[in-house]
């Protein structure tokens, strides 16, 4: 299938984390293959198991973010934890500050609920030198009644990883709520949200996590759930007998069957985890991504847009003068292997502010905890000879 095509290295670990460890695999191949069972829906011992199995991942995750697992619940993705805090939370009139730098899977649900609920939202603005939000402008803004703050703890264009506690510290100051989207730190960074004061977290299991692609994950804090409305209702396989939808985590999200094969696979991811040395695999990913960031500023016409420092959330994104980002990526994969991601990565804003627009948005390139310093070497090598070919050196 793959015959004539130089190997393969993959460098879109922003998107969706891969290789997973062998152990994921294996995990969702035994569910599937010995179990099958359903959450909560059967009074067997597969059934048994497979509600193990979820509350082993809660557990687990619960463990990672240093909450309680009842604070935790499951979803299907970090777009659907968002839009369901999201609109679960905001009512009529509501006013909420959010940045510049975030994903649709924020701006769109805020403006829908714009239009469907009359909310005011005002985005604020961050440094495309540093990548950081502008605290001032957030202050000022939260002078304002405001119900909550909706923030990225790393942008999936920049990297940069926020001043999560400065900001949450600002919003609970001026009485509004904190919302985090930590689907590019989750797992790449220490999260301890016993210290980092936000009331919700919406993230993803495919990135950082390690597990399959349609699993997401929401924390609440507790006592914040009676602040919510469910927005999916249907079987929770608990309080059947109630026509309402239950207002306590998990079974306030938890509506219908869960993604169990994501689960099982969710649930190794989280072992294997665990089971490292998280310091190690943080400073494996950014000795990857300082080494891509160093090779590529080098190079004659490349603009680098990670901003900062810090090597941050393990993100790289660029732009080639005179060169359409999507076609750079279509010949990165095709000609030499590499896999990266290109366009404006559902953050408009983020482009607009970088002005990246000429250049159809950006390349990314975002080493993972398997990527070695040889592929990333590779990687930039055939960006530079992009660039030749394009007569840029």
């Amino acid at each position: 299938m793959n015959e004539g095509r130089p190997p393969r290295i993959y460098l879109d670990n922003a998107a969706t984390s891969y290789p997973k460890p062998e152990s994921v695999l294996q995990a969702m191949t035994t569910y599937m293959q010995d179990n099958g069972a359903a959450f909560g829906r059967g009074s067997y011992a597969d059934g048994d198991r497979a509600g193990q199995i979820v509350t082993e991942c809660r557990q687990k995750m619960a463990r990672l973010l240093a909450v309680s697992a009842a604070e935790i619940a499951f979803t299907f993705n970090c777009t659907d934890s968002l839009n369901l805090l999201l609109r679960g939370l905001l009512k009529p009139g509501d006013r909420v500050v959010t940045t510049a730098l975030e994903h649709n899977s924020v701006l769109r649900p805020l403006n829908q609920l714009q239009q469907e609920l009359g909310l005011q939202v005002h985005v604020t603005d961050f440094d495309p030198q540093s990548g950081l939000v502008n605290l001032d402008e957030l202050q000022k803004a939260l002078t304002e009644p405001t119900r909550l703050v909706v923030v990225n703890h790393a942008s999936n264009v920049t990297g940069v990883i926020q001043p999560i506690e400065q900001i949450a510290t600002l919003a609970h100051d001026a009485g509004a709520l904190t919302l985090l989207d930590a689907a590019q730190t989750t797992g790449h960074h220490d999260l301890n949200l016993t210290e980092l004061p936000v009331d919700f977290l919406a993230t993803a299991g495919h990135k950082g996590l390690l597990g399959p692609l349609g699993t997401g994950v929401v924390f609440v804090r507790g006592g914040r759930e009676q602040l919510l409305t469910p927005i999916r209702c249907g079987g929770t396989g608990t309080q059947s007998e109630s026509p309402e939808q239950p207002r306590d985590l998990p079974g306030l999200f938890e509506s219908g069957n869960l993604n169990m094969p994501g689960l099982a696979g969710l649930n190794a991811g989280l072992d294997w985890l665990l089971g490292q040395d998280r310091t190690q695999l943080t400073a494996s990913v950014q000795t990857c991504t300082t080494l891509l960031r160093s090779r590529l500023a080098s190079l004659p016409g490349v603009r680098l847009l990670t901003c900062g420092e810090s090597p941050g959330a393990g993100i790289v994104s660029f732009v080639i003068d005179g060169v359409d980002s999507r076609e750079a990526a279509t010949i990165l994969d095709s000609s030499f292997g590499v896999q990266c991601r290109a366009g404006f990565h559902c953050a408009p804003l983020v482009h607009q502010r970088l002005q990246t627009a000429q250049h159809g948005g950006s390349l990314r390139l975002s080493p993972g905890v398997f990527t070695t310093t040889d592929e990333v070497s590779q990687a930039a090598d055939a960006v530079a000879q992009l660039c030749d070919a394009f007569s840029l050196s």
